[in-house]
C-alpha cells in the first residue's frame, strides 16, 4: 500500500496535469468503488447517492489537490464538494493525454509500468474522468479495495478530524508524540500504524523508524524512555522527509505518478530483509507478525 511519501508524490505530480480542467464526462465501471455519502445534503439540495456522483462531477473541475495521511483530496471548482480517493492495496491513478501516460499507485497485473501505446482502460478500470482537452484520468483497482466518494465541507472536516497529527507538520511535535505514547499498552509498532494516532505512517516506515531508533517493535508504547521517545520522533521525521525527497519506496508493485520507481528502496535497512545480516551490527533481521502486519527488526541491536 502506498504510504505518505508515495501519496505525496502522486499528489504533486498530478497537480501539474489536472487542475483547472473541465470534467466533461465520468464513467462508473464498478459501482463498488463509488461510496455513497449517507444522510447528507449535497450542494444542489438532494441526498448524495451513488447516482449523484456523476451529476456533481460532470461540468465541474479540480480546483485543488491535497491529502491527509494516505487519502487524496480533490477540491472541486464549485467550492462546495470534494472528491476523496484512497488507493488502498491495489489502486492506481493513470493520467493520459495525447500519448503521455503518467501512472501513480500500483503497476498493472503483468508487472509493467504503463507507457506510450499502452493507453487504458483495461479490465481493472473502475472509473474514468474525461476532460475538455481530451485528457483522461483512470482509476484502476485490481481487488476493488480502493474507493472514491464525494463529501461536503462539514464531512471533510469530520474525516480530517479522525486522523492524528502527521509527521513534518506543526501538529506533530515531540510533546504531542509523547502524549500519544503516554499510557499505551499496545505495541509501539501497532501505535505507529494507527492512523487515528499518527497519520501517514505505514508498515515500511514504521519498521524503518523503529530500527533507526534502536527500538524493538513489540515494546509497549508506554515503556519507552524519554530518550527513546525523542529518538523515535526524530527517526520518523527524518525517514519521511528523505522518502519524499527520493519519491518514495518501491516494493511489490508501487510506481509513482511519473511512471518511475521510488529511489528510497536501496536505503531501507530492515524492510524485506528478513534472514539477512543487519547493516549496523551484523545480527540477523527477523520477521514476526504484529497487528496483522509482517514486521522486520534486528533482535540484536533493537532493544
Amino acid at each position: 500500500m502506498p504510504e505518505l511519501p508515495e501519496v505525496e508524490t502522486i499528489k504533486n505530480d498530478l497537480k501539474k496535469r489536472i487542475l483547472g480542467k473541465k470534467i466533461i464526462e465520468v464513467e462508473i465501471r464498478s459501482k463498488k468503488v463509488v461510496h455513497p455519502v449517507r444522510n447528507r445534503e449535497s450542494s444542489n439540495g438532494v441526498k448524495s447517492r451513488p447516482a449523484d456522483f456523476v451529476k456533481i462531477l460532470k461540468g465541474n473541475s479540480f480546483f485543488g489537490l491535497d491529502r491527509i495521511g494516505k487519502l487524496l483530496i480533490f477540491e472541486l471548482g464549485d467550492k462546495e464538494n470534494f472528491l476523496l480517493i484512497h488507493l488502498k492495496m491495489t489502486g492506481q491513478l493513470i493520467y493520459w493525454n495525447k500519448g503521455e501516460i503518467v501512472a501513480g499507485g500500483h503497476e498493472m497485473e503483468d508487472g509493467k509500468i504503463p507507457g506510450a501505446g499502452d493507453r487504458p482502460p483495461n479490465k481493472y478500470t473502475r472509473l474514468i474522468f474525461s476532460f475538455s482537452d481530451g485528457a483522461k484520468l483512470f482509476f484502476n483497482d485490481l481487488r476493488k479495495f480502493g474507493y472514491a466518494k464525494i463529501v461536503g465541507k462539514k464531512e471533510l472536516e469530520k474525516i480530517k478530524g479522525e486522523y492524528g497529527p502527521e509527521p513534518l507538520t506543526k501538529r506533530f511535535t515531540l510533546a504531542a508524540f509523547k502524549k500519544i505514547l503516554e499510557g499505551k499498552n499496545g505495541s509501539i509498532k501497532a501505535i505507529l500504524l494507527n492512523q487515528g494516532l499518527i497519520a501517514g505512517i505505514g508498515n515500511i516506515y514504521a519498521d524503518e523508524a523503529l530500527f533507526e531508533a534502536r527500538i524493538k517493535p513489540i515494546r509497549q508504547g508506554r515503556s519507552l524512555s524519554g530518550k527513546e521517545q525523542g529518538a523515535l520522533f526524530k527517526a520518523i521525521n527524518y525517514l519521511i522527509k528523505r522518502a519524499i525527497k527520493y519519491r518514495g519506496t518501491t516494493f511489490s508493485n508501487y510506481v509513482d505518478a511519473a511512471g518511475k520507481r521510488g529511489n528510497f528502496t536501496k536505503m531501507l535497512k530492515v524492510y524485506h530483509r528478513e534472514g539477512e545480516k543487519c547493516r549496523r551490527c551484523g545480527g540477523v533481521i527477523k520477521k514476526i507478525k504484529i497487528a496483522g502486519r509482517g514486521t522486520r527488526f534486528c533482535e540484536k541491536c533493537q532493544k
